[in-house]
């Protein structure tokens, strides 16, 4: 035991040149490599962090063990963008090296002060009996990316009443105040959001828990983020511990959101309503948002879970994030469409479009690796239909409407190499409405549907072997007319 957390904690810097040139030509040695989405250069990636617009460039920052596909030493990674579609490595932004980020720089987020960008992030250790101490810590980075860590951390005690999971912490201003809010878990092992307050960014106050209606719900809130969108006050977070309900609450941890009026920060009230998860997927955490010089509300996901296995895992790797998202809200709810940026990566189009009559249909130029695919169901009676696609002779990922349960349904169950079995491999959501419109972004071992302009979102892992490349169409027990557009990437 003391021998694999050892393991854990070694840091890159205590690591060859050639050890790491080594686990990077195996990681790129791996057919299930990314192609659009943010990926690391080796190891594990989680919690994106510190997303921002800062200098003229897009910022995002995320939880990165380099060193193996394990919850190892964290360091934060940064990547950056002028269009939020082409990203460029950086390198690591923050190193834990300080007496308050001695076993890992935990999760944060970023704000522009005075010209420059301060992260404020959580900072992870261990005392000799291994027991966690968190800290609030802040790093500035200058307008040449120079980044500058704090000599001493700005919270380092965790308040009366709540345990030491205490952190990942979310920044906004509010007139000339700084706000913060801080995922908790209270002494009686359930999950709660505190609120943190400061003048400058330097010295930080702790304001109180902020009151919902969600008082017995999981033991552990991660990831907390408030905004205000359209005259509404949200709050997201990635609840641990709740029970699976029908086809709601299916994956290990879930992420989702309530909404309602803005917070009250005198009184650290938030009225609103219910939970709803974000995404309906299998691979979705730890979300994470940043309001754009346009105004947009754009959203970025960890495309994983925590304490599960994936099949990349053998080849030195884990995990990516997802494509950027704007959120709006509609009718008490929030929407999610892919950003209009995207667009930039189209090239080759072909379209189709049909009826079909208990069958399934191919069409040529319909076949591929990594694409975007915008197909809409009309005028039918058909049970059931949708499309299969990474397919071939014994594998498929299938979406398609169940026209008797007025559900979405994402099935995995085929998709390849399979991972986290234990939690099912059938996704399903019910929906509104009698147009049904799926908008595929399809990479190497991924797939993001945007449900109804984006209504609802399935987000999952697969891993498919490469010849595994058809896209199928199909319509049961009735006829369906469709029509689709595919582009490659």
């Amino acid at each position: 035991m003391e021998a694999q957390k050892r393991k854990k904690y070694i840091r890159i810097e205590q690591v060859s040149q050639q050890e790491i040139d080594a686990l990077v030509s195996r990681v790129n040695n791996c057919f299930w490599r990314q192609t659009f989405h943010i990926q690391p250069v080796s190891g594990l990636l989680n919690d994106p962090n510190g997303f921002c617009f800062y200098n003229g460039e897009y910022h995002l920052f995320y939880q990165w063990h380099p060193l193996g596909p394990f919850h190892g030493l964290k360091y934060w990674y940064h990547t950056k963008s002028k269009d939020l579609v082409h990203w460029e490595n950086v390198g690591i932004a923050i190193k834990p090296h300080d007496y308050f980020d001695s076993h890992g720089a935990y999760s944060g987020s970023a704000i522009e002060h005075n010209e420059k960008l301060y992260l404020l992030y959580t900072g992870n250790t261990r005392d000799g009996n291994f027991e966690r101490h968190p800290h609030q810590c802040i790093a500035v980075m200058d307008f040449d990316g120079t980044i500058t860590k704090l000599e001493k951390s700005v919270l380092d005690k965790v308040p009366e009443g709540y345990t030491e999971h205490f952190r990942d912490p979310k920044v906004w201003k509010d007139g000339k105040k700084f706000y913060a809010v801080i995922g908790v878990q209270r002494t009686d092992k359930t999950g709660g959001v505190c609120l943190l307050s400061s003048p400058d960014l330097l010295e930080w106050k702790f304001e109180g828990e902020i009151a919902t209606a969600l008082n017995l719900f999981g033991f552990m809130w991660e990831c907390p983020d408030y905004f205000e969108l359209e005259n509404h006050g949200v709050l997201i977070f990635s609840p641990q511990g709740l029970e699976s309900d029908g086809d709601f609450h299916q994956n290990i941890y879930q992420a989702g959101y309530v909404l309602g009026d803005k917070l009250d920060l005198q009184q650290k009230v938030l009225n609103h309503g219910s939970f709803v998860e974000l995404d309906r997927g299998f691979d979705f955490y730890a979300p994470h948002t940043m309001a754009d010089p346009a105004g947009r509300r754009i959203l970025v996901g960890w495309m994983g879970l925590p304490e599960v296995e994936y099949p990349t895992d053998i080849n030195g790797w884990a995990h990516c994030l997802t494509v950027p998202r704007e959120l709006s809200a509609r009718d008490g709810k929030l929407i999610q469409k892919p950003v209009e940026e995207l667009h930039r990566l189209r090239k080759e189009r072909v379209k189709t479009a049909d009826t079909l009559s208990n069958e399934t249909k191919q069409y040529e130029g319909f076949s591929g690796v990594t694409y975007e695919l915008v197909c809409e169901f009309d005028q039918g009676e058909a049970a059931e239909y949708g499309i299969e696609f990474r397919a071939g002779e014994d594998e498929k990922t299938v979406i398609k409407y169940d026209a008797s349960q007025r559900k979405v349904i994402l099935d995995r169950t085929l998709s390849g190499k399979e991972v986290g079995k234990e939690y099912g491999t059938v996704r399903k959501c019910r929906i509104s409405g009698e147009k049904i419109k799926f908008h595929l972004f399809v990479d190497s071992s991924s797939v993001e549907v945007f449900v109804n302009d984006g209504e609802e979102v399935f987000t999952s892992r697969i891993f498919p072997a490469l010849r595994s490349r058809e896209i199928r169409f199909f319509a049961h027990g009735g006829t369906m007319a469709f029509k689709a557009i595919k582009w490659d990437y």
